[in-house]
């Protein structure tokens, strides 16, 4: 059956993808994109460095100007759906108005896990996930002289790398033994922690915070779980996220951290996808574990892959998952999903902050973490996406080049 009405619930990097791929794929029916912020769609991944040290303006971020969604016919609905109708294949909007459609997307995304202390709603503390908390946040980290950041994953580093280049004294509490514990090996942590602390930046491991204190309704300082207290003008907080499916629970789809769905992308109502940070999918890099990603690439990936399959192209998802994180002047890029890995291989020099870590599981290769070597990310998506045959044994021969074994061992 012809699609006449797609309506897409979040206008993120995902919701927003599919809208424009489903133009470039030749829908020619009605699309609405529902966003619940203010203006027009934007990119996140700027917003915890470039977009705070002002590198880059508001309109840099936009995905496209204005004129794309008039010129694409993309309906932008700064409104927020309060539920799904399924029965009637309607969405239910805060406005009071109702949208029919005849394929559902849902690509709501995800929310910061709160900070669970008290002192937590203070005004100088901030999770940093969208362009309102990145204006806030901006004029007081130029001030700020001791900051004190809640989690070392990327998002809390990024924001540490940029909170001590401006000059503040930056500590940052982390539960777990070591920077990015949960995405990267042992060997790519240290080289972070270094590199950090070169850079002027604390860390206090297998630590957390109990309370934040304030006066005069400012932050003056964190108390720690092991009794300490430290001066703080200023908190940002990075420790996980919370995926947005309220919607999808109410309207009684299946729920799997996240909204679970097929290879195709579905979920258990066949005229609703999800995709994105909310969705839960097997994973075929993952031993089709249902798996949620939180990247711009799996989002982009996806929305091509719904837009297809809307448009009769329909092909389980099989792209190859892949991230990055920009902290000071170190850019470290991921090809695949090192989780199980039982043994590494180091390419490079740590010292010299140029480094790749190449994971094995029972000598299979599974994920490449590359910190300043783009041609060796690169050439690791080129095999990780192939099956790939290279051996521990091989990468571990001295003069070894990723680049060039991928070039050697082409199909």
């Amino acid at each position: 059956m012809t699609l006449a009405s797609v309506v897409i619930v979040g206008a993120g990097q995902a919701g927003f993808q599919v809208a424009a791929s489903l133009r470039q794929e030749g829908f020619e029916g009605s699309i609405s994109l529902i966003g619940d912020e203010p203006g027009l769609p934007y990119q996140r991944p700027p917003l915890s460095k470039a977009y705070l040290l002002g590198k880059i303006k508001e309109t840099n971020l936009l995905f496209r100007p204005s004129d794309f969604f008039t010129a694409n016919r993309i309906d932008l609905q700064h409104d927020q759906v309060t539920a799904i109708d399924r029965q009637n294949h309607r969405v239910v909007l805060a406005s009071g108005a109702a949208l029919k459609y005849d394929h559902l997307v849902l690509a709501t995304g995800a929310h910061n896990r709160p900070l669970p202390v008290p002192g937590a709603d203070l005004p100088q503390v901030f999770g940093i996930k969208t362009k309102a908390d990145a204006d806030a946040l901006a004029p007081l980290v130029r001030s700020a002289r001791n900051v004190v950041v809640v989690g070392a994953g990327f998002i809390g580093l990024e924001f540490a790398a940029v909170a001590a280049a401006l000059g503040a004294k930056v500590h940052v509490l982390e539960l777990g033994e070591r920077p990015m514990a949960r995405a990267v090996s042992r060997e790519m942590s240290e080289l972070f922690r270094q590199a950090h602390e070169n850079w002027g930046v604390r860390f206090d491991f297998r630590q957390g915070l109990s309370s934040i204190d304030s006066d005069n309704g400012k932050v003056v300082a964190v108390q720690t779980n092991d009794g300490r207290s430290l001066p703080a003008d200023l908190v940002v907080f990075g420790i996980g996220v919370i995926p947005n499916a309220q919607l999808a629970t109410e309207a009684g789809l299946e729920i799997e951290n996240g909204i679970k769905v097929d290879a195709n992308l579905l979920t258990s109502d066949p005229k609703i996808s999800a995709l994105g940070d909310v969705a839960s999918f097997p994973c075929l890099h993952n031993g089709e574990q249902h798996t949620r990603l939180e990247s711009v690439q799996n989002a982009v990936d996806q929305a091509r892959a719904v837009a297809a399959r809307l448009m009769g192209k329909s092909a389980p998802y099989s792209a190859l998952p892949w991230f990055w994180t920009d902290q000071g002047d170190l850019k470290l890029q991921i090809a695949g999903l090192s989780s199980g890995y039982d043994s590494t291989v180091i390419l490079g020099d740590a010292a010299e902050q140029k480094m790749s870590v190449l994971c094995f599981c029972n000598d299979r290769l599974v994920a490449v973490e590359s910190c300043n070597r783009m041609g060796d990310h690169m050439a690791a998506r080129k095999i990780l996406t192939r099956a790939p045959k290279l051996t521990a044994a091989e990468a571990a021969a001295v003069g070894f080049d990723l680049k060039a074994w991928e070039a050697e061992n082409r199909d």
